[in-house]
């Protein structure tokens, strides 16, 4: 018989069909024991430990205790000291927060021209680094080759690697003479809130880039064609179409960014200006809630005074802000977080 011959074939399926009743016994029996010893098998995998995987499962274990232990920590000793300044008897807490002159030594607590130059410095940076780290993630994204983006990624990484003291005194030194130069001396002094604003946006500006672009290339590729078929340009596909997929994201840049502006100390401490100064001008010299703590800490001061106590509740207050600005973005990332099959 040739190789083609359906015969041996069929003599084959012959010989089964006829044998039909003892092969499937047979058959049966066979998956039954390969059931059973599979099943042993996987049981017995279950059940055998590995010492190495529980190793790293309790070091896994151990350092998001260790995390959360670190949070409680903080939380309490700033609540303690801050308790201890509140109930001293010199301190209202309408005062505290209405009024706006902070001079702890002659018993005045107004904490609002503290906040007031911390917002005005963080509303300078984000009115940076904003627009510029959007443009650059959806260039990125977008628009930029393969040699582009590795000749503009070190240089973004570049910046986020440079001390904060160096954009400290990169603010004095030259961002303020420029200003200075612009709006006349007369107007801009020294130390202003402004410089520090301006140069915050510069450092804040590789986070908001980074982070916006990864939420821009997680768009799905689907909808920038669709787009296209539909004859759209590049521009309008970006800006019509990938950034309002990708908002949640990029929202939550920016309030990562914002959170980080009002942490920001060294370039406050060294641009911004030293006394707390109730004032809307950002080219006037104002202390923010970081630079005040920087500042007072640096001094001579006692255990247990009231100026001391006034360090952890200014900090306490930098802490809840910094808390709701993460409640609010974890928010709104899942309220509005689009999920593409």
């Amino acid at each position: 018989m040739g190789e083609g011959d359906p015969l041996p074939h069929f003599a084959v399926l012959t010989n089964f069909w006829i044998g039909g009743d003892k092969r499937t016994n047979h058959m049966d029996t066979a998956r039954v024991c390969i059931g059973k010893s599979g099943l042993e098998r996987t049981h017995s995998l279950r059940k055998r430990r590995r010492m190495g995987e529980s190793v790293i499962q309790g070091f896994l274990l151990f350092s998001g205790l260790i995390s959360i232990l670190t949070t409680l920590g903080i939380v309490f000793v700033l609540g303690k000291e801050s308790w201890l300044f509140f109930g001293s008897g010199q301190v209202d807490l309408r005062e505290f927060f209405t009024t706006t002159v902070w001079q702890p030594t002659i018993g005045r607590f107004g904490i609002l021209p503290l906040v007031n130059a911390t917002f005005m410095t963080t509303s300078i940076a984000m009115l940076v680094a904003i627009p510029l780290g959007l443009s650059v993630a959806i260039y990125l994204s977008e628009y930029a080759s393969a040699r582009a983006r590795s000749l503009l990624k070190p240089i973004l990484e570049v910046l986020a690697g440079i001390p904060t003291v160096v954009y400290g005194y990169f603010a004095l030194t030259f961002m303020t003479p420029l200003l200075r130069s612009i709006f006349g001396r007369d107007v801009v002094q020294i130390y202003n809130t402004a410089s520090a604003g301006i140069v915050m946006g510069i450092l804040i500006l590789p986070l908001i880039s980074s982070m916006s672009e990864d939420a821009l290339s997680a768009v799905p590729r689907s909808l920038r064609e669709a787009s296209y078929a539909l004859g759209a340009t590049k521009l309008e596909t970006a800006v019509q179409v990938v950034v309002p997929a990708a908002l949640s994201g990029i929202t939550a840049a920016f309030i990562v960014g914002i959170s980080r502006a009002i942490g920001e100390t060294m370039i406050v401490a060294i641009a911004a200006g030293s006394g707390p100064a109730f004032t809307f001008n950002p080219f006037k010299a104002a202390e923010t809630m970081t630079g005040h703590i920087v500042r007072i800490s640096g001094g001579d001061l006692s255990y247990d005074s009231i100026d001391y106590n006034s360090i952890f509740a200014i900090g306490l207050l930098l802490f809840f802000i910094t808390l709701t600005l993460n409640v609010i973005s974890r928010w709104f990332v899942q309220r509005f977080r689009e999920v593409y099959e």
